[in-house]
């Protein structure tokens, strides 16, 4: 890996961040606050809250097995994606390299900053060869993004090629875990201290049920997480948000039961799908969703529509033609779609 200083770009090591007054003082112990600006009525959402969620984070961080200044917390993994490519990549000049398919925000965040977005295809199993990805790199190539379990594909990428990476690539490597809830495969979080030049990202949006809430999570070196946090928004997480978010922490062993039930789900999903006439082949998932291609994509998505049952038509992504992603859902959701495809199909 580089020196840290030599990835990120000059104006960002320099910068001066923005002090908030929860950032100049956040103790417990006083009981006026006259330093903010905040309206003294409607308690207590009339507080800024902790600019650091140091209180979540040090719920989080015993459950991942990583220490507090390891993390990260964004509106979403979408914000840390967007700060990452802030922090390092010099619009106009620097580059990222990614796997094709995969999960669209890498490119938009790119298209964004203006950075150009180098992709390299997968082969017909989904898996990609880390000399590939080094091929495709130069000098100015600041990034490279992994998702694994890998959307829209739902398998696990190759651990030995991604550890490859992480050797030989002297940038920094991304590995997005948004689905690693539902798979087998140990987490690169254990990977943290060996790697310097490793970002973790994972979401409260899929096992832990709380897409709405918008939280995601970034795990790094405490240099990276410093970096981040030095150019988010002050107030990035708001309130209400860190609030759900602890309460969660105390649901935890019902976080792992749901998981074991979408994990069951998708077995007999998967297996009742496979016995439809549209069916024509069923890809291996780790995630909490499956990928399938069938006879007709447009056509059946159409018709699933008007039974009021959505999935997503991914038939315009590479190498995923004629293509449904389907989401597990509980047992009568995923009954209700079997037999809808049933009478499509009479």
């Amino acid at each position: 890996m580089k020196p840290l200083q030599e990835l990120t770009r000059p104006n960002i090591w320099a910068l001066k961040p923005y002090s908030s007054a929860r950032d100049e003082y956040n103790g417990a112990e006083a009981s006026v606050f006259l330093d903010a600006n905040e309206n003294p009525y409607n308690q207590p959402n009339n507080r800024y809250p902790d600019p650091l969620q140091r209180e979540l984070k040090n719920l989080i961080a015993p459950i991942k097995k990583v220490r507090s200044e390891q993390i990260f917390l964004g509106n979403g993994s979408d914000e840390a994606i967007d700060l990452v490519y802030r922090a390092f990549c010099r619009p106009g000049i620097d580059n990222v390299v990614a796997i094709e398919p995969t999960y669209g925000m890498y490119q938009v965040c790119a298209d964004v900053n203006d950075v150009e977005y180098r992709k390299v295809v997968l082969d017909a199993d989904f898996q990609f060869k880390a000399d590939d990805l080094l091929k495709a790199s130069d000098d100015n190539t600041k990034l490279i993004f992994l998702c694994s379990p890998n959307n829209p594909t739902g398998n696990n990428l190759s651990h030995p090629e991604i550890e490859k990476l992480l050797q030989e690539f002297p940038g920094l490597v991304i590995v997005d875990e948004a689905y690693s809830d539902f798979s087998s495969a140990p987490s690169f979080l254990r990977k943290l201290d060996s790697y310097p030049n490793l970002i973790v990202l994972q979401t409260f949006s899929k096992a832990w049920g709380c897409a709405a809430i918008r939280l995601g999570m970034a795990f790094a070196s405490p240099e990276i997480i410093g970096l981040l946090s030095k150019i988010k928004y002050p107030y990035n997480v708001n309130r209400l948000t860190q609030q759900e978010a602890i309460q969660m922490m105390q649901k935890y062993y019902q976080i792992q039961r749901w998981v074991e039930s979408l994990l069951e789900e998708r077995g007999h999903l998967m297996k009742e799908f496979s016995k439809l006439p549209c069916c024509k082949h069923i890809y291996p998932s780790d995630a909490n969703f499956f990928l399938t291609r069938v006879t007709d994509a447009k056509k059946i998505y159409n018709y699933l529509v008007g039974k009021g049952i959505i999935v997503r038509n991914r038939t315009n992504v590479t190498l995923c033609k004629d293509c449904l992603r389907i989401t597990i859902g509980t047992r009568p959701e995923n009954d209700m779609l079997l037999e809808a495809l049933k009478d499509f199909e009479g």
